[in-house]
């Protein structure tokens, strides 16, 4: 492919060189490079890739893309600077790619919570309509059915560009992807076609990377005010951002809601463990999934699969047939008749929602010991709020590691401690290690009680000072309360 080809639609400030070079590949990470490759030159929150360009060329790269032109231009390399390189990669990207986005239903699902439900029970959703489907999402990236590893909520541009291709090629017609905000506000969706877009909702979270709650909504907001005239834009209007999100959009506006009027309408008629009975738009509908959370995850699905072209009927029958996703709401059932729970809940108000749809369905007559934790090197400020909701909503609960990272565990518990209310101080403890955390929550179990261990759901590891071992709360709970039941 030619250079000029690959800059096609990316904002150009000025050219040193020739843009009619032959291109092997493009990449921003400096040590990827090889003979005739573009280097594109991002300014991350660790590094700055405008420090490795002489690295790159090095290395073998023959066209840079940055935003300030180097100091010693090398002679027989062409230097593009643009205002923006993540966008600029965006768009290259989707060029060297051959714009794979625009020769496939492509749905982008945006928001705080929800947002990996949503999009892989569309992905099985429509795999059950007989489609071939793909998905790209925090727990895994799906070619139909070859499945790949991810590493990220949302991928960088070339990554995103990548799996389209190979979707296209498989012939897939949807693709179904989380939208996160760093994504967004990292321009790595920039230059896809989007055939809608789905806003969940919007509370405390990623406030280490985004400086206010204000940027962070207007972040989520900028991905509907980007969406083409063609698209559709489905919003829950039940939380106060809903509106907001689809005040500048071109796209079709839709919403859905439990309390409101909207596009799409659902009610709660029975609510319980072995799942829920909804009326969606005058239709009862039983599905296997649990909880309030759940119903506007599936109201949101049966929007997009009608908006998307399937029959009412059909969706409503696909509904009931859906299975809950890995890490949300898995709950097993002991021997010994204890239920134990595993959820992803990692922000105030996912593990609010978990706790408040547990209190609805259980009898009192039991106990609901929570074990929950908080990430390290993660918004520090939802911490106390965090083991304030659990120890108000528990009757016991057990603060413990999740994924420390680079922080000290118990300095992460020390500040979730500080929102204990004194009240509450008898029911909680601290255990630093997850496992013994667990341990001790089966322990303290009784017939008929409920576990819940909240924070890491699906993850299948624990980060500790950089390095991930091996741990699956499932797993863990699981293999506990089997030893305990002997």
């Amino acid at each position: 492919m030619v250079l000029k080809e690959i800059i096609y639609k990316v904002a150009i400030e000025a050219v040193k060189g020739s843009t009619d070079i032959a291109i092997n590949k493009l990449d921003f990470d400096s040590r990827k490079m090889e003979a005739n490759d573009v280097f594109v030159a991002i300014r991350g929150s660790i590094s700055d890739g405008h420090d490795y360009i002489e690295k790159a060329i090095n290395l073998g790269a023959i066209a840079v893309v940055c935003d300030t032109f180097p100091e010693n231009l090398i002679s027989g390399i062409t230097y593009i600077q643009v205002k923006d390189t993540n966008k600029a990669l965006a768009f290259m990207a989707a060029n060297y790619f051959g714009n794979p986005s625009s020769n496939l239903k492509l749905v982008g699902i945006t928001g705080t919570n929800g947002k990996t439900t949503i999009a892989s029970l569309l992905y099985q959703l429509f795999k059950k309509a007989g489609f071939k489907v793909g998905l790209l999402s925090t727990v895994k990236i799906l070619v139909d059915t070859i499945e790949y590893k991810a590493t990220h909520t949302t991928p960088d541009s070339i990554t995103i560009n990548h799996y389209l291709k190979e979707m296209t090629e498989a012939g897939v017609e949807y693709c179904f992807m989380e939208v996160s905000s760093h994504g967004i506000h990292q321009k790595r969706t920039e230059a896809l076609h989007f055939a809608g877009g789905i806003f969940t909702n919007l509370s405390h979270d990623h406030l280490d990377y985004h400086p206010t709650f204000a940027e962070y909504r207007d972040v989520k907001k900028s991905f509907f005010d980007n969406l083409p005239k063609t698209a559709f834009a489905l919003s829950n209007i039940d939380d106060k951002n809903g509106a907001v999100m689809l005040q500048n959009t071109a796209a079709k506006k839709l919403t859905y809601a439990l309390k409101s009027y909207a596009d799409y309408k659902a009610q709660i008629l029975e609510n319980q463990l072995s799942g829920l009975l909804l009326k969606i738009n005058g239709n009862e509908v039983w599905v296997k999934l649990i909880g309030t959370f759940n119903a506007y995850n599936l109201l949101a699905i049966y929007g997009t699969a009608i908006e998307l072209g399937l029959e009412n009927l059909e969706v409503l029958r696909l509904l009931s047939d859906l299975e809950s996703v890995s890490g949300r709401f898995q709950f097993i059932v002991s021997n010994s008749n204890i239920t134990a729970i595993v959820d992803y809940a990692h922000t105030p108000d996912a593990l609010e929602n978990v706790l408040k749809t547990i209190n609805d369905i259980r009898t009192k007559n039991e106990q609901l010991i929570t074990v929950v934790g908080c990430g390290g090197n993660r918004d520090k400020a939802k911490r106390p709020i965090m083991a304030n909701i659990a120890t108000e909503l528990s009757d016991k609960t057990i603060l413990t590691s999740d994924n420390p990272r680079n922080e000290i565990p118990e300095e992460i518990i020390n500040e979730m401690e500080q929102g204990v209310a004194p009240q509450n101080y008898k029911k909680s403890l601290s255990i630093t290690d997850r496992k013994q955390a667990i341990k001790t929550a089966c322990q303290l179990a009784q017939p008929n009680d409920i576990i819940l261990i909240a924070g890491k759901g699906h993850e299948t590891y624990q980060e500790i000072n950089g390095v991930r071992h091996h741990f699956d709360d499932m797993e863990t709970v699981t293999e506990l309360l089997e030893k305990l039941n002997k």
